[in-house]
């Protein structure tokens, strides 16, 4: 039975800080509203780099070589442009409207700096880093890299306006999403025009949250949500509507949690300390492999 599922509560941007030099970001998960890893399970983590202009430079601001093991980053570009290596031979520059979804699972080590040709004129700068957790019986698979330009990810009328979603994973009524994933996730990016409406329908048991990456909206017809702000929904009901009261982009998630152990230290997130100290050791040794410089 469809019923509403309600906002649990609105939360600011905090603080920002940077990530290297490149990335400006307000983290939301796990530290908005103090809410932890687990309240958002399977995702575990979500830095947002509002807009930010970076002025130019001959040399790429970004984050040099570190390692993961045990979830999968989603880095969603909404401005600018950012180049990717990784230690299993991939690299491929993510631009405005891309999405890169890269599988740690058993270790890669990885970088990310802004493009070059978008370092050297500078500009606008705006995407979101999410971290989703993978089962336990998946975290030391072999690690695998999805580069989802913007033409390949399904684009979904909502009406004759002009209003649409944008299917990075899962699905929406029939239509699938471009990203294989691990578990039952749900990522889109709803683009609507002023008085645009969006309405969808999600397990009750599912964790789900949105954040106002342009623009302003209303939920349910109630609630008001600013640009910047993220909106965490209760695990009651099912069905939810957004309307924008401006031009907005909204980043859409919902996922069915793994209730599965975190244990995370820096850039590794297993189920037990003795895994962490595991993934200490490999890096150490270097069983994550190397990336050429």
């Amino acid at each position: 039975m469809t019923t509403k599922k309600n906002i649990e509560s609105i939360i600011a941007p905090r603080a920002a800080h940077f990530v290297g030099d490149g990335f400006r970001v307000h983290n939301f998960i796990p530290s908005g509203n103090q809410m932890g890893a687990k309240r958002m399970d399977p995702f575990i983590m979500l830095d947002y780099n509002s807009k930010f202009y970076f002025p130019p430079s001959d040399k790429p601001r970004g984050v040099d070589v570190h390692p993961h093991r045990g979830f999968e980053t989603v880095t969603i570009a909404y401005e600018g442009s950012v180049a990717h290596h990784d230690s299993s031979g991939n690299s491929g520059i993510i631009a405005k409207g891309d999405v890169q979804w890269m599988t740690a699972a058993s270790g890669i080590l990885h970088k990310e700096f802004h493009e070059e040709t978008y370092s050297k004129a500078g500009g606008d700068f705006q995407m979101v880093q999410l971290w989703v957790n993978l089962p336990a019986q998946d975290k030391m698979s072999t690690p695998k890299y999805q580069a989802l330009d913007n033409a390949s990810i399904p684009k979904h009328p909502l009406d004759d306006k002009g209003n649409f979603l944008e299917l990075i994973a899962g699905s929406y009524k029939t239509e699938q999403g471009a990203a294989t994933t691990f578990s039952p996730i749900h990522v889109f990016n709803a683009h609507l025009k002023k008085d645009g409406k969006a309405d969808f329908d999600f397990p009750e048991n599912y964790n789900t949250a949105l954040l106002v990456v342009q623009g302003e909206i209303t939920v349910n017809g109630e609630a008001q949500v600013k640009g910047d702000h993220f909106a965490l929904f209760e695990n009651k009901g099912t069905a939810f509507t957004v309307e924008a009261t401006a031009d907005s982009i909204v980043l859409i998630l919902s996922g069915d949690p793994l209730l599965e152990p975190i244990v995370s230290h820096g850039p590794f997130v297993m189920n037990t300390q003795q895994e962490i100290i595991e993934a200490i050791e490999d890096f150490n040794n270097g069983k994550f492999g190397n990336i050429p410089s």
